[in-house]
């Protein structure tokens, strides 16, 4: 099979639907596949957001075999990886496929390293933990790679400034490779965690492909509880009753065994799954779920993500998520079929203060001035190695703090992935700004968590508001949620077919405007929703505005760039 890159338009559309037909045994491609395909083989960064089960995989696989030099591939957990890799064809012309990861002996480590080295294989597959070794990364960038994937982008962006910091060290391993070009997949990215993405693994002027969010085939619901122990009495009985298999995410591992061992109580097969158990363990209950051998799986937020199983009926959430954008992945493992399924969130108000707790993780004003005085007072780039023994951190705890640092423009990192100081930036600037940079996480964070609840209580469409937070409108009444066909309804309060009266306001701060408010500053319309507007803004995060406040105060929030062109205040 040539490694040229074919050269006009239609050359590289041919090649790549017999690529897809003679290796894969895919004689038809989704017009969205086809086109991040030949973005990808014009060398073009990317960012692809489809849905869960629209085959974003096969945006790199196909293009990999008319690239020179192998694909690697960024993918967070190693069931995931296994999965990836266990779908590749079979056959003489099947590509080779390697998973570099901790659960490899020597030997094996060594025999994988020998078939990249070889060139006898076309995916790479590691966690972005591995492309923090140096190791690693040489060997890496002897083999010449021809792309650079992060699959499940989103992780990026929700995990990169908290318990996976090394998701943001992406950008300079790339640099390290060589800079091939970068191609960023996910099934949930609202518009600023997608520029977020782009700017995070610094991608040069990405084409971005993004596909329709709604799920129709999945019913969202909402339950508010006021008492802990009918809540948790409510969610046993309800994944009890549902057709199986389904999954129960829940706040802590605690919760997660609780829920399991009602359910087995009941005769289910359950099982928790959650960070606590033996890596043994969580790969066997992913195994036996995949196998149809478990009726309901249990779990923290980590199980679930990249899981090829078609007919989960049910996902039920015991409380709230962090976000509407972790929300969003988690139900969407079900109704892989299109047979319709079921989405219900349980919560609790209390719930909120959970998850502002969560949010706020960030390094500690000591832990950056710590890492300051060690950058500086060696003069000279230094490695996180280095550091590490300079401050005498933990990798985790160190990566955190020097993320952090770059962000806020205060440490920069060299090409050859040592870090030293911004000339001019004093050290007690550096924390400051630093500092300044994690009070905006928590904002955003905690506002992340208010659109949850929002979510939760909003007495109009569901699939309205959860698309609006995507930025893609949608004409209520969806029929689909336990408002639309809800007791309101029934009795011809907000009768499905008939949509809510406009406000007299409604279309003055289009979806897409950059608005500017005189408290919160810079943002943009997410979306709107009869009397009030969902924004997005730089500095506080997201904030639901009714228009009558609005109306009420003339110049409050102001239309900077209208979307259609209509100008500023049209």
């Amino acid at each position: 099979m040539s490694d040229e890159r074919p050269g006009s338009d239609e050359g590289r559309t041919r090649r790549l639907r017999e690529t897809a037909a003679e290796v894969f045994g895919w004689e038809e491609l989704r017009p969205q596949q086809l086109t991040a395909m030949e973005y990808v083989l014009q060398g073009r960064d990317t960012l692809v957001v489809m849905p869960t089960g629209s085959g974003k995989s096969a945006v790199y696989q196909v293009p990999a075999l008319l690239l020179t030099g192998p694909v690697v591939v960024v993918s967070p957990l190693l069931a995931l990886q296994r999965d990836q890799i266990a779908g590749l064809p079979d056959g003489d012309r099947a590509p080779g496929a390697v998973a570099l990861n901790s659960d490899l002996g020597a030997a094996e480590a060594e025999d994988a390293w020998d078939k990249v080295r070889g060139g006898e294989v076309r995916y790479v597959y590691l966690s972005p933990e591995q492309l923090a070794k140096d190791d690693v990364v040489r060997r890496l960038a002897d083999a010449r790679p021809g792309l650079f994937v992060v699959d499940e982008a989103q992780c990026v962006s929700s995990w990169g400034h908290d318990f996976r910091p090394d998701y943001l060290r992406l950008a300079q391993a790339a640099r390290r490779l060589g800079r091939p070009p970068v191609l960023a997949l996910t099934a949930t990215a609202a518009p600023p965690v997608r520029q977020d993405i782009v700017e995070r693994l610094g991608m040069d002027r990405p084409r971005q492909l993004v596909t329709g969010f709604d799920r129709p085939e999945i019913r969202l619901e909402a339950r508010r509880h006021l008492d802990d122990d009918e809540r948790r009495r409510t969610v046993v009985e309800r994944a009890a009753a549902e057709e199986k298999p389904g999954i129960v995410y829940a706040a802590t591992r605690k919760d997660s065994e609780f829920y399991a061992a009602e359910l087995s109580a009941l005769g289910l097969a359950a099982e928790a799954y959650h960070a606590g158990l033996r890596a043994a363990e969580r790969r066997r209950i992913h195994e036996a779920f995949l196998a149809g051998r478990t009726d309901v799986v249990v779990a923290t937020s980590a199980f679930g993500m990249g899981i090829d199983k078609e007919d989960v009926r049910f996902v039920l959430h015991a409380s709230l998520p962090g976000s509407l954008d972790a929300y969003y992945q988690e139900i969407g493992r079900c109704g892989r079929d299109g047979r319709p399924a079921l989405a219900v969130l349980h919560y609790r108000t209390e719930d909120t203060g959970m998850q502002a707790y969560f949010s706020g993780r960030t390094p500690g004003r000591d832990t950056v001035a710590t890492v300051v005085r060690a950058v500086h007072g060696r003069g000279d780039p230094a490695g996180l190695d280095e550091l590490g023994r300079d401050t005498g951190m933990g990798r985790t705890r160190l990566t955190k703090a020097v993320n952090l640092l770059e962000e806020a423009g205060a440490v920069v990192t060299d090409a050859s992935g040592a870090v030293g100081p911004v000339p001019g930036t004093a050290e007690a600037g550096a924390v400051r700004r630093a500092t300044d940079s994690a009070e905006a996480h928590k904002r955003m964070d905690r506002s992340r968590v208010d659109m949850a609840r929002a979510y939760a209580e909003t007495t109009g469409c569901r699939r309205r508001f959860l698309l609006g937070y995507f930025g893609e409108e949608y004409q209520e009444p969806c029929g689909s949620c336990d408002v639309c066909d809800g007791p309101e309804a029934e009795r011809g309060e907000g009768t499905p077919g008939e949509r809510r009266p406009a406000h007299p306001d409604t279309g003055r701060y289009p979806v897409g405007a950059a608005v500017r408010h005189q408290r919160f500053g810079r943002g943009t319309v997410l979306s709107e929703d009869g009397d009030r507007i969902t924004v997005l803004f730089d500095e506080v995060g997201y904030r639901t505005l009714a228009l009558d406040a609005l109306a009420g105060q003339d110049g409050l929030l102001t239309v900077t760039d209208a979307p259609d062109g209509r100008g500023p205040g049209s």
